[in-house]
């Protein structure tokens, strides 16, 4: 292997696997099942049961690098956990590594003042309440984050905070107890990436309406409890600032960084499950006379799949490697690779794994329309394929400006 795995790691991954073999891989149906009779604004009792396994095992808080709360993993080493439990929808919260949480947990390690990580990161490091993350509006393309019209005006010893959120995902969890709203606190600025700030919301604040659930392809609170919520006159007290004003864009960068990686390891990992899913079907099913798995067209795409991975994956650790050892500044280019190499690669995979289950494929019974459901999201989330391809093309343009 070019990234060899720790003993560490090798220890970790086995316990992984061990778990979801016997807890995540059984659960799934009841987890799914759970998900569409309770709807994006309850509790699944499932994951809470798990949760409590999961930690007594110490498969908790692996994605926290360099932290005392964490396994003390690299970026490095947890991508190949991360993969594992990407093969499920119902495994991330389990173990407490699921988005938005985990970005929001190393904002406020980094950014947050001791009274912040006391009242919020404690709990969230325990798995006691769930956070959101409110950036996209519906009024703008959020693509460009500069564009986000939400205002945080300062009053005295507060803030107030205005605005329209939306795919503002876990709002509508009835543990979701903090949000880190971004918002322009001085929007005549120059500098278009110093108009906005970062602030700390409690979710019980006055003036805070979680207005809907969003479906995500018609599947709510499965892949995500993507909401909407409005922010009406809310106040917060100056202290809940994070980093200072002007100091937005930045938090997000750093914040993203992380997050675009991680949606890529998990990915690979239901990359992986959808070919292996595949590749059975296809060896049980006869047509014209001969096994779907001997039509040529269906080991092309096998190949193909096989290929595609591969390649995906060897991407992702370089990309987690570069963030280890230069920093996710230096290693944006590699960030931004995989964040449009990754989630096409899925669509493609689960795509060809649809058409090989036939018309079942289009239903829900065999987990392939949440994947695609999951994998077509993260091609818009964290930014889109074409803000990454332009990013990605001036990267390399600027190597010739001198040319």
């Amino acid at each position: 292997m070019l990234y060899p795995m720790s003993p560490k790691v090798v220890e970790l991954k086995h316990k992984l696997e061990n778990f979801m073999d016997r807890h995540i891989y059984p659960n799934e149906e009841r987890f799914y099942r759970e998900a569409e009779e309770l709807g994006p604004w309850k509790v699944y009792p499932i994951v809470e049961e798990l949760k409590r396994l999961a930690r007594a095992e110490g498969l908790w808080n692996l994605f926290l690098p360099e932290s005392k709360h964490g396994a003390g993993l690299t970026n490095l080493d947890y991508a190949p956990l991360c993969e594992v439990m990407g093969r499920s929808h119902l495994a991330p919260e389990v173990f407490n590594c699921s988005a938005p949480d985990t970005g929001n947990m190393e904002v406020l390690e980094r950014y947050g003042s001791e009274k912040d990580k006391e009242r919020w990161l404690k709990p969230l490091l325990a798995g006691e309440i769930r956070s959101c993350f409110a950036m996209t509006e519906p009024a703008v393309a959020s693509s460009d984050a500069t564009n986000i019209e939400s205002s945080i005006v300062r009053d005295g010893e507060h803030y107030v905070i205005n605005g329209r959120k939306w795919y503002t995902t876990n709002a509508t969890d009835p543990r979701c107890k903090i949000c880190i709203f971004m918002g322009k606190s001085d929007p005549q600025n120059s500098d278009r990436h110093k108009q906005q700030s970062m602030i700390l919301v409690p979710m019980d604040t006055p003036g805070i309406e979680v207005k809907r659930p969003l479906p995500v392809f018609g599947f709510y609170g499965v892949p995500d409890r993507a909401s909407e919520v409005i922010f009406t006159n809310v106040r917060v007290p100056k202290e809940n600032i994070l980093l200072g004003e002007g100091r937005g864009f930045e938090i997000a960068q750093g914040r993203l960084g992380p997050g675009r990686i991680h949606h890529c390891m998990r990915l690979i990992g239901l990359a992986e499950r959808t070919l292996e899913k595949m590749c059975r079907r296809v060896r049980s099913r006869v047509a014209f006379g001969k096994p779907v798995s001997e039509q040529t067209v269906t080991q092309e795409r096998i190949a193909e799949a096989r290929i595609m991975i591969e390649q995906a994956r060897l991407l992702t650790l370089n990309a987690a490697y570069a963030m280890d050892t230069v920093g996710n500044k230096v290693a944006k280019a590699e960030i931004a690779m995989i964040k449009v190499a990754v989630p096409n690669m899925a669509c493609q995979i689960i795509d060809w794994a649809i058409q090989a289950h036939g018309g079942g494929g289009t239903s829900n019974d065999f987990g392939l329309t949440q994947a695609y459901a999951t994998a077509r999201l993260l091609r818009l989330a964290d930014g889109p394929d074409e803000v990454h391809r332009n990013q990605i093309a001036r990267m390399e343009l600027k190597k010739y400006s001198n040319a």
